[in-house]
């Protein structure tokens, strides 16, 4: 079991650290409304204040109303800087234009990988670090889009399964309507994480903690069918987690 005040303790030296060693005293987040980038938000504000962090919602034209809400909810909450940035003339000027037969998932990857762009950009104007936003459940099955939200300068919740990222939220007393809220990536109309994955978090959870840390919990009831696939989102995803590969240097 999770100690919460010492996870807490613990990722706010990591990042107080992270950012002395890089040289860096300000922080850009991408607010997604969701609990991952308001968890991450509230413990960078932990780390180095509120006036050292500065947040963006970057909707599309049918991007869910309440992520937008949600985000500014968290930033007044939290008491950061909180822009929009609207990314449907970028957006729907490429597939226009090149690309108008392409499906959701592959306007959805576009967009999560402009956002990032647009994060960046931000940090250069504010000689910030752009801080990440996955946690661990997601990072291991690669729902995650490559050099788009898996795109940052650090991870401070990389390491937290869903259900801690959670149980941590609450334990830093964050909007709770941001809590309960159904996850999702909001890429496309009405898109839920737990539909697209075809599991529950908690019971992923469960799975990954047997499949990755077998000496904490060697123990899993979950259906062994279901286990094999959470497997193979582990082994196809594993390109995800790496930079890209290199040929080590051979004899002349």
């Amino acid at each position: 079991m999770l100690n919460l005040s010492s996870e807490t303790d613990r990722i706010i030296k990591f990042i107080k650290s992270y950012c002395h060693t890089s040289g860096f005293v300000n922080l850009v987040i991408g607010l997604s409304g969701g609990i991952d980038s308001a968890l991450s938000a509230a413990l960078a504000v932990a780390a180095l204040g509120e006036d050292q962090v500065f947040s963006y919602n970057i909707p599309y034209r049918n991007s869910h109303p309440d992520s937008a809400r949600d985000a500014a909810l968290v930033a007044a909450h939290l008491q950061i800087a909180h822009s929009s940035i609207d990314l449907t003339a970028v957006t729907d000027n490429y597939f226009d234009l090149y690309a108008h037969e392409a499906e959701p998932l592959r306007r959805g990857n576009w967009m999560a990988r402009i956002r990032m762009n647009i994060l960046y950009d931000q940090a250069a104007k504010h000689q910030a670090l752009v801080v990440g936003t996955g946690n661990r459940t997601e990072l291991l099955v690669g729902y995650c889009t490559q050099f788009g939200d898996s795109a940052c300068a650090f991870e401070p919740i990389g390491h937290l399964y869903k259900t801690e990222v959670w149980a941590l939220a609450q334990q830093l007393g964050l909007p709770e309507r941001v809590i309960d809220k159904t996850p999702t990536a909001d890429l496309w109309e009405g898109q839920s994480d737990e539909a697209e994955l075809g599991i529950s978090y908690p019971e992923l959870d469960i799975i990954l903690m047997h499949l990755t840390e077998p000496e904490l919990y060697p123990q899993c009831s979950a259906n062994p069918a279901v286990v094999e696939k959470v497997k193979r989102l582990i082994r196809n995803s594993e390109f995800k987690r790496h930079m890209p590969p290199l040929l080590t240097r051979g004899q002349c």
